[in-house]
Order: C-alpha cells, then structure tokens, then sequence
C-alpha cells in the first residue's frame, strides 16, 4: 500500500511555508556572513604571526 500524505489545512500550510521561509533566509544570511568572520580572523592571525617573529 501506498502511503498518501495528509493535507495540512490552509493556515497550518501558510505557517509551514513561512518557517522554511525564514529558515532558508536566515541559512543565506549566516553563510553568507561567515567570510568575514574568517577573513577577520586570518588577519588576527596574521598580524600575531608577525608580532611573534619581531620580538
């Protein structure tokens, strides 16, 4: 037998819709962030490195 999934009423579908929405949105927004904080923190690097080798 088949499983047939179960219709989720109107309101509870819009619901849905705008958590994955949302969801989605804030995924796009944290990825693209994330150079940043990763160029940010090779420059703190860097700029360690460098203090470490002139002392």
């Amino acid at each position: 037998m088949a499983h047939v999934p179960q219709r989720l009423d109107p309101d509870r579908r819009r619901r849905r819709l705008e958590l994955l929405a949302a969801l989605a949105d804030a995924k796009s927004v944290r990825e693209s962030a994330r150079p940043e904080r990763l160029q940010g923190a090779r420059l703190r690097e860097l700029i360690a490195v460098r203090r470490r080798l002139t002392n």
